[in-house]
């Protein structure tokens, strides 16, 4: 019974997580489906995406594990630096994808490195078409699971 206990209380903390994104950076995917998820986010109105890493809440990436850990010290080594009174290095490329992506999709935390969102959508090919629908069944599938946290606010009652 304790152990339904804390994954109750660690999937509300999760949800709060989730709720509390507002921006994100969009790490490059194969295909280069990240721009069409990004086009989906803003026309939806799901969340902000920015260009400036250091301006995102989270990070959205096709692929997580080592190289991405790598990716994110290098995004994330200026900011890093003048938090330790260092001069800021921005001029380190981002790594590019190194693998192509199957189908899953992270939206990260990028000051704890959690994953706080995550879906699987496979795509067939790297095609228009196929890459805009794929975009489309994230952000929707995003949306959805951000409905519940995201209530609007309760309109105050007229005298």
């Amino acid at each position: 019974m304790k152990s339904l206990a804390f994954f109750v209380a660690l999937a509300v903390a999760s949800a709060q997580d989730l709720g509390s994104i507002r921006t994100v950076y969009m790490m490059p995917m194969s295909g280069g489906l990240d721009q069409y998820v990004a086009v989906h986010l803003t026309t939806d109105h799901v969340f902000l995406v920015v260009t400036d890493p250091r301006k995102a809440d989270a990070v959205f990436t096709d692929r997580i594990g080592a190289n991405f850990e790598q990716a994110l010290h290098e995004l994330y080594a200026g900011e890093q630096n003048e938090e330790e009174g260092k001069t800021a290095d921005y001029d380190k490329p981002s790594m590019a994808p190194l693998s192509r992506g199957k189908g899953s999709f992270f939206l990260v935390d990028h000051k704890t490195h959690n994953v706080l969102w995550s879906t699987y959508v496979p795509h067939k090919n790297n095609g228009a078409s196929d890459m805009n629908r794929t975009a489309e069944k994230i952000v929707y599938q995003l949306g959805k699971d951000l409905t519940p946290i995201r209530k609007p606010p309760v309109p105050a009652s007229t005298p």
